[in-house]
């Protein structure tokens, strides 16, 4: 062999080491479930982020309806409600989970003082966690140790007296700088604890929306000062604007549905792109992903269009840490469906699926 054909052959061999070496490697996705058909708790799927493709799913925690999950920044520990009634005086439950190289070690397991938990969140620093109790129509606050471990609770913020005409459901509970928003659909508002009060006793502000809209989810953009809520029942998101003095101001409500459409549909999540210029909410009825412009000065959202989800009945969807893939968990058709993300546009374009039953919620390491 010449010096010429021994320096290609080099060359070549350092190309494909290079190759190799930056091969993306396949992120974890773990995904919540409702286990009342085939489904049996938590599981764990790898997800190749260079081609939008799931490659292996398998079971990582046996559990009842694990509805939704949250992992510490540390990516240390998981917590999963447990969407249920019968766990203890008629309460659900939150469950903790030990991560140790991708899989999940059950360490504890608590009442989440009150029945059916449907959302659980933790702090910015990862001190505390809120679990929201949809039938309890309350919201427990726990401290949260190195070790993982729950104890409390530190607050509870029970909703069920506040208004005697309606029937509080606590839906999403979250910290927003100094401030704990919660979403409640039976009462259609926001409530806003203040943070350094230790028992978080009556909230300092409420956001009130529409008659019967159902607040469920909501967002956050420019370090809150815009503030996104999409509404289960009557399939619209409200656009707030924080004030100078720290009152959210509605500046903007759109349909989340087409304007032919007939027959029920209930909006779901929504979330923010990474580079905040669009946002996704999902439609179950519809069964869409409804896709907005956000104007970086005022907040204010353009209909970008809405693509069908190949599925039944979306619930929680994610963008992935790349933010080239959106991801939707089809509750009713059982399938996890798979989009490629047009950064400049924001618009979808599907990839392909993986059969789960009752997939309701996806959760990235």
């Amino acid at each position: 062999m010449n010096i010429k054909s021994i320096l290609i052959l080099a060359l070549a061999m350092t190309l494909l080491n290079c190759n190799s070496e930056n091969k993306t490697k396949p992120l974890t996705l773990f995904v919540g479930t409702y286990t009342d058909t085939e489904s049996e708790g938590i599981y764990k799927m790898q997800f190749d982020a260079e081609n939008g493709k799931i490659l292996s799913a398998t079971l990582a925690a046996k559990i009842t309806s694990p509805s939704y999950l949250a992992i510490s920044s540390d990516k240390d520990f998981l917590y999963a409600v447990q969407e249920i009634n019968d766990f203890e005086n008629g309460a659900g439950a939150v469950t903790t989970f030990a991560m140790e190289n991708d899989s999940l070690l059950e360490i504890q397991t608590v009442s989440s003082g009150g029945a059916h938990p449907c959302h659980v969140s933790l702090s910015p620093l990862g001190a505390k966690l809120a679990v929201s109790n949809y039938t309890g129509g309350n919201v427990s606050i726990y401290n949260r140790g190195i070790d993982g471990k729950l104890s409390g609770p530190a607050a509870f913020m029970d909703h069920s007296k506040i208004d005697s005409t309606k029937t509080s459901h606590a839906h999403m509970a979250k910290w927003v700088n100094d401030d704990i928003l919660i979403a409640d659909l039976g009462l259609d508002a926001l409530l806003a604890y203040k943070n350094e009060d230790a028992e978080m006793a009556k909230p300092k502000a409420l956001v009130q929306l529409t008659e019967g809209a159902g607040p469920r989810h909501f967002t956050t953009a420019e370090n809150g000062r815009f503030l996104y809520v999409i509404n289960e029942l009557n399939s619209t998101i409200n656009v707030f604007t924080k004030n100078d003095s720290g009152s959210y101001i509605g500046t903007q409500k759109v349909s989340t549905l087409a304007a032919d459409f007939e027959g029920e549909s209930f909006c779901a999540d929504l979330h923010i792109s990474q580079d905040g210029k669009f946002l996704y909410g999902s439609n179950r009825g519809e069964n869409t992903i409804v896709i907005f412009s956000i104007d970086s000065a005022t907040g204010g959202l353009t209909l970008v269009e809405r693509e069908s989800v190949k599925g039944d009945w979306p619930r929680n969807f994610t963008i992935d840490p790349t933010g080239k893939f959106l991801l939707v968990a089809n509750q009713n058709s059982n399938n996890i469906t798979v989009f490629k993300r047009d950064s400049e546009k924001g618009t979808l374009t599907f990839l392909n699926e993986e059969k789960l039953a009752k997939p309701v919620c996806l959760v990235f390491l």
